[in-house]
């Protein structure tokens, strides 16, 4: 009777701690969708700011698009088309590189710009002819030097202070054709490898909006100044 008592006992302690040693497994494992290691290896510890930045630097690529196709349709001037047709190209590509590394890191991208940046779209909207040609040229300078901003804040000062000088006239911002020295923008360092992607994609996306800005500050001035003497 011992023996046929003793049996049950011990099953019923295997089955106990069978079920404790998965409770204890369970709760060692992080929850699914914790995003705790990303699809390539990479730890995914996203900080707020690398969420903020990649939300503010999609949503300026797509109200550059945005304008750019609106102003292929509207503007009157050959300049403004031409300008529009760089900002198409070229934020389109910008924000695509963006995307890769927003996925590669599980963050999520907006599906369309704000209300500030509609608000903007709308207003230029309303315009015509000659008026639409210079908010939108005003439109393009803000907008990128705004941009232009938001990178610098994600490279090294010292190596973008060094390029600006060697490309770039200070005096008239216009770039040295043939003077220039080629350098790579260097992103600013960072032991966080989701911020340190983030940040190559700033040095990477740098020199081609500072050009834009240049050049949208020229389209300024061409636009008013043949508006005013036709």
């Amino acid at each position: 009777m011992k023996k046929a008592y003793f049996l049950p006992v011990v099953l019923a302690a295997a089955l106990a701690g069978g079920c404790q040693g998965k409770d204890r497994d369970r709760a060692a494992a992080p929850p699914a969708g914790s995003g705790a290691v990303g699809t390539s290896g990479e730890t995914a510890d996203v900080k707020g700011t690398d969420r903020d930045f990649v939300r503010d630097a999609s949503i300026a690529n797509m109200a550059e698009i945005d304008l750019g196709r609106m102003a292929l349709d509207r503007a009157g001037d050959a300049d403004v088309k031409k300008f529009a047709r760089m900002m198409v190209d070229d934020h389109t590509k910008a924000n695509n590189d963006l995307q890769s590394v927003a996925s590669r890191h599980h963050i999520d991208i907006p599906a369309q710009v704000d209300d500030k940046h509609r608000e903007k779209s709308e207003d230029l909207s309303k315009k015509q002819g000659p008026d639409f040609d210079r908010a939108f040229a005003d439109a393009m300078v803000d907008g990128h030097q705004d941009v232009v901003d938001k990178l610098e804040s994600r490279v090294d000062k010292s190596n973008v202070s060094d390029w600006k000088a060697k490309n770039y006239d200070p005096a008239t911002g216009k770039k040295l054709e043939g003077k220039g020295e080629a350098m790579t923008i260097l992103p600013e360092k960072s032991d966080n490898p989701v911020t340190m992607s983030i940040n190559e994609w700033a040095a990477k996306t740098y020199p081609v909006a500072y050009a834009h800005l240049q050049a949208a500050k020229d389209l300024q001035k061409g636009v008013k100044r043949r508006s005013t003497n036709p």
